[in-house]
């Protein structure tokens, strides 16, 4: 199933969490995915199902590679349970449009079960279902049943429950209580698994007899084939682009905005990938073919990573003309400072931490790569500086030697010759 809202806000994470707890609860194996390019609620999917989230968006990887992905991840699983992004025909434009949960589901024939809030709501609740249906149904999407978010007691469950069916809607298949326990957020999205506990769903998240209906249909054999034959032209065309090459990875509290089938990728082609921690001050060895800084939080971490060692290492790495590609937060270390806190020295420019978004959106280089611009920092530069680049909308970034640094998070097999380049593989620029 698609977990998809009607709107952000809606409840859809904690819905999705809460119903991940309840199949987990029955020993049930849950394959989890997020439509989309957030990276914080699948940390929190894979808390729950002890298993990798891995994102399906249309828009950054295509239809035929979601498909690919879809297959590959849940063959070993009993249930797949994807969380929606947005409202669900939200996305790049339009309504329903590429990128969006509307388009996923019709990609993958996959049905919807819509959450809804339901506070302070009762036979609004029909209007509302009534269009989402009659737009999905436009889209060949089917909306399966309706999970009602912050209901107020049974009653209130009850009401809803019978107005669905007086009108022949897809029925209401859960429904979570008020106050029930939700996740802290911040600038970004949701906290990080390793600073807050997960709340147990299980006293407030109520599940009927046509919910059970819902996840024992089996996916129909012709979608299966489907989907297999749609799969097979994936992700992974190109393979050993990076044979022999040893790449090394930031990875920690600091820097943990990655793509787990970015890794994936990189070790598909050939990549012998080496992780380090810049918050622990671990230093790069001198010998790595290539190194990749992706985003994440350095702003929580400013003392740490002001004084962490690895920096000189990079440095060094840097000016030996190794390739190296900085993401966002990874992009930010480099700097001169990072809100008055003294950083890496190697770009010539400053970080600043600002409460409103300063660039939201997806992202396209003109040689095909794809990525995702979501930050709240601006970026002040001390002398004028090189672009690296050429995408119609957002940041262009800088480069220095071999150093490729932007906002953009990039999704590598999205252009896998060019990405292949980046760290110095065959066939790129």
């Amino acid at each position: 199933m698609l977990i998809a809202g009607t709107q952000s806000g809606c409840g859809k994470t904690t819905v999705t969490l809460a119903l991940m707890q309840y199949f987990r609860a029955q020993s049930t194996s849950v394959a989890p995915f997020k439509a989309g390019p957030d990276f914080l609620d699948p940390m929190w999917h894979g808390i729950v199902c002890d298993r990798t989230s891995y994102n399906l968006d249309t828009r950054m990887l295509g239809e035929r590679a979601c498909r690919a992905l879809f297959v590959d991840k849940s063959t070993s699983a009993d249930i797949r349970v994807i969380e929606g992004l947005m409202g669900l025909f939200d996305g790049r434009q339009g309504v329903g449009g590429e990128g969006s949960s509307a388009h996923l589901a019709k990609v993958l024939g996959e049905p919807v079960l819509l959450v809804v809030s339901a506070k302070g709501m009762s036979g609004s609740l029909v209007a509302l279902v009534e269009g989402f249906v009659r737009r999905a149904a436009c889209m060949d999407v089917q909306i399966e049943g309706v999970i009602a978010n912050h209901v107020g007691s049974e009653n209130h469950a009850k009401i809803l429950r019978e107005l669905l069916k007086e009108f022949d809607l897809p029925p209401l298949v859960a429904w979570m209580e008020k106050g029930a326990p939700t996740l802290p957020e911040r600038h970004l999205g949701l906290k990080m698994p390793s600073e807050h506990d997960l709340p147990d769903f299980s006293d407030y998240l109520h599940v009927g007899e046509a919910f059970s209906a819902c996840f024992e249909k089996p996916l129909p054999c012709t979608t299966a084939r489907h989907l297999q034959s749609q799969g097979n032209e994936g992700i992974r065309e190109l393979k050993n682009l990076l044979q022999g090459k040893k790449i090394a990875i930031a990875k920690d509290a600091a820097f943990c905005f990655i793509y787990p089938e970015n890794i994936e990728w990189l070790q598909a082609q050939g990549a012998d990938v080496i992780f380090f921690s810049p918050l622990l001050g671990e230093t790069v060895s001198e010998d790595v073919d290539a190194l990749w800084l992706p985003g994440g939080y350095p702003e929580l971490h400013l003392e740490a990573l002001s004084r962490s060692p690895s920096w000189h290492s990079i440095s060094v790495l840097v000016e030996a003309g190794k390739p190296v590609l900085a993401e966002c937060g990874g992009m930010m270390v480099l700097g001169t400072s990072l809100d008055d806190h003294t950083m890496a020295g190697i770009l010539p420019c400053s970080f600043v931490m600002q409460d409103r978004l300063a660039g939201l959106g997806y992202r396209e280089d003109r040689l095909g790569v794809k990525g995702h611009e979501f930050h709240h920092s601006r970026r002040v530069c001390q002398q004028d500086v090189s672009p690296c680049f050429d995408v119609k909308r957002g940041d262009v970034g800088m480069r220095h030697k071999n150093l490729r640094v932007s906002y953009i998070h990039w999704y590598f097999s999205s252009q896998s010759e060019v990405v292949a380049g980046w760290f110095g593989g065959s066939h790129g620029n």
